[in-house]
């Protein structure tokens, strides 16, 4: 099937393991409301065989926090690192039209044919499929959304 790129902004829910869980109830609701194939996201987990080969290519794939920048483990969501936070914003606490505006950016790189590079873009800091990174996002110094961004598929 291949791999694909996915995005998110959710209001933030007092950590990001909240925020992620809340997001995952509202994105399986989005795809497998009916109930026709999965009743549940324990449901979804459990069949294996459809997880590990196909994936749903949506947060859904991605199930743990890291809590610490580092080396991408499959599965799971890192943080973008400081550093990379003033890199791509002018600030660790960057606001949700920040956010926007860079994920804007970086998709016209790629509709423009271009790669988005390790570094030159916001997607560019994502490298590994079947993980994502994270950015807090704040307004008046409180986080009040996260930005998830990653990729599932092969």
């Amino acid at each position: 099937m291949g791999a694909s790129g996915w995005d998110y902004v959710t209001p933030y829910g007092g950590s990001v393991e909240a925020t992620l869980e809340a997001l995952h109830d509202q994105v399986f609701r989005e795809l497998y409301g009916g109930g026709e194939e999965y009743g549940s996201r324990a449901e979804l987990y459990a069949d294996e065989e459809f997880m590990e080969e196909e994936g749903t290519h949506s947060i859904l794939d991605v199930r743990r926090v890291a809590g610490k920048p580092g080396a991408a483990k499959r599965l799971t969501l890192r943080p973008l690192p400081a550093a990379r936070l003033v890199h791509h914003f002018g600030t660790d606490r960057p606001s949700v039209r920040q956010y926007e505006d860079a994920m804007a950016r970086a998709h016209e790189v790629l509709e423009a044919g271009r790669p988005a590079d390790e570094g030159t873009t916001l997607l560019g800091e994502h490298r590994t499929s079947w993980t994502g990174v994270y950015v807090v996002l704040h307004a008046d110094g409180r986080p009040t959304h996260v930005g998830f961004f990653g990729s599932s598929g092969d």
